[in-house]
């Protein structure tokens, strides 16, 4: 009896359930034991990194490899764009910087933003000394200015007024008869003609100003030029077209009218041009560089597009797999792990465009992507995995903290935006605030304050004194505690090798070793082993 006792428990081996409890299996069990260490060893190759897929496998990095590929070619185009946009930018700040001492008389550099008018007579002066400037433009400037013609004419320069409709206003006795409808009446003027000071300009143009209804008094004019610089740089000049406004501002009515020069440029390739002893070879190297990055693009958003889309199908069986052998629900948590992040952040960058934002923020993303493949090592991930934990817990305290911050934004704004520079609108005071938590400029905040009056004063010490301590010693404080404790839980379970989830409990029972030989095979479960009925019947 005792052999055939022993017979039987060798004809029926032991099986460790998750939940660590032994049962005797059956053939049945035997192969339902098979199939989830084949289940297991699947997820267990999904998750490892490319080297440990390259040793288990033999599957080459072709995602790695391509990434670094892209992060070179990316980074040399945006170089070579940024050079270009440097050159650019330059160009037409110093334009604009050249039609504000060409059309604003008597303008310095030092009056950026503070250039205005304060008597009727100047108003005409200014604008009869922009008009002759235009006119007299070709012996004036020693650039290569001209000016925009369409069908073999030149445009105009455009002198617009905005006014009240009507208006009758007598400050003295307190009274006004308004019509808030705002009309708009210009005149177009050619270099043919020619205007000494206001009176000739209104003679000969029939252009009068009613001060009390002004709004504002707008100039339009367009002028060409060409960006000669880029041929010392190995590239072909663009052509610039300069859409310049001029405009005079009396919408507050203060007795103060800003004037300031607003340019809008347009570039585009010149129609006929000859650079002597230029082959347009950069052009090629460039217009090659570009196809390389697109295809290199768009071969990376086919590869992640796959590993996404594998990621989410075996996300699905995972789950089916564990509700039919262990009857347990997977949480959203560990469903989450097999959707890769950085593969979806991989796809979003490499839309390829010229604008510079979008050129800039690819290449930033390209760079970040490249924690992926840190990630795989423990010592470089913790900081990742610290931004992914702590990162729910940050939002929930931002949302509280920054109902705090947008009350004193108010508070702010209301109170102290009369009397300080810093306050005068929202914006400002949210920059403002935002300073002080960092520490910066603290002591001309509150030393603008000092000369009002003792109310304001004091107010504002409360203010100042109650927000940099509640934002710097503790909510600040209390930030920095979140993002420390979770670091420090990360780093103890890292240490003690604790699976944090059911999935990566499940998958820490598989031994198997990428050298072992057993991930050779691309079979997978038979698809009715998912199902309870099929392996259990």
């Amino acid at each position: 009896m005792a052999e055939d006792s022993e017979q039987l428990l060798a004809s029926r081996p032991e099986e460790r359930t998750l939940n660590g409890r032994c049962r005797w299996s059956t053939p049945t069990q035997t192969l339902q034991s098979k199939v989830v260490e084949d289940f297991r060893r699947r997820l267990k190759y999904f998750f490892m990194n490319p080297c440990e897929k390259y040793r288990a496998r033999g599957r080459k990095p072709w995602k790695l490899m391509l990434q670094i590929l892209k992060i070179a070619i990316i980074t040399v185009q945006l170089v070579s764009f940024g050079l270009s946009n440097e050159m650019m930018v330059t160009f037409k700040d110093e334009n604009l910087m050249t039609f504000r001492h060409l059309f604003l008389k008597e303008y310095k550099d030092h009056r950026l933003g503070n250039y205005a008018l304060y008597t009727k007579a100047d108003v005409y002066d200014h604008i009869s000394y922009i008009i002759d400037r235009y006119i007299n433009l070709q012996n004036l400037t020693v650039g290569n200015l001209a000016y925009d013609s369409a069908d073999g004419k030149y445009t105009p320069l455009s002198v617009c007024q905005e006014f009240y409709r009507n208006s009758s206003i007598d400050p003295g006795n307190e009274t006004f008869d308004i019509d808030p409808h705002i009309d708009k009446e210009c005149i177009s003027i050619y270099p043919v003609q020619s205007f000494d000071n206001h009176n000739s300009l209104a003679t000969h143009v029939n252009f009068s100003l009613d001060f009390k209804r002004l709004l504002s008094v707008n100039i339009y004019l367009a002028l060409k030029t060409i960006n000669l610089q880029t041929v010392r740089h190995h590239e072909l000049p663009d052509c610039y077209e300069f859409h310049i406004m001029i405009k005079f501002d009396n919408r507050a009515h203060s007795g103060k009218i800003k004037v300031k020069v607003e340019n809008d440029a347009r570039i585009y390739e010149c129609r006929d041009w000859n650079v002597e002893g230029a082959s347009g070879q950069n052009d090629y190297l460039l217009l090659s560089l570009d196809s390389v990055v697109i295809l290199s693009c768009f071969i990376s958003l086919i590869l992640c597009m796959r590993s996404v889309i594998n990621g989410i199908q075996l996300q699905f069986e995972f789950n089916i797999f564990f509700h039919a052998y262990y009857n347990k629900i997977v949480s959203w948590s560990d469903r989450m792990e097999f959707v890769n992040g950085w593969y979806i952040l991989i796809i979003y960058l490499t839309n390829y465009d010229v604008c510079s934002i979008l050129l800039g923020t690819a290449t930033m993303l390209v760079w970040v992507g490249v924690i992926r493949y840190l990630g795989f090592f423990k010592k470089y991930n913790i900081l990742i995995l610290t931004l992914r934990a702590a990162f729910p817990n940050v939002i929930r305290f931002c949302c509280c903290a920054a109902m705090i911050y947008l009350g004193y934004c108010f508070c702010g704004w209301i109170v102290l935006g009369p009397y300080h520079d810093k306050f005068r609108t929202l914006d400002k005071v949210t920059e403002c605030l935002f300073s002080l938590i960092n520490g910066d400029d603290m002591y001309a905040t509150f030393l603008k304050m000092r000369h009002e009056g003792y109310m304001v004063w004091l107010f504002s010490r409360l203010y100042l004194y109650s927000f940099i301590s509640l934002f710097i010693y503790m909510v600040l404080s209390l930030f920095i505690a979140l993002i420390t404790d979770t670091y420090e839980t990360i780093k103890h379970n890292q240490q003690d090798k604790v699976p944090v989830s059911q999935l990566q409990a499940f998958i820490a029972e598989c031994r198997d070793q990428p050298e072992s030989g057993r991930y050779q095979t691309d079979e997978e479960p038979a698809a009715c082993c998912l199902s309870p009925c099929c392996c259990f019947g």
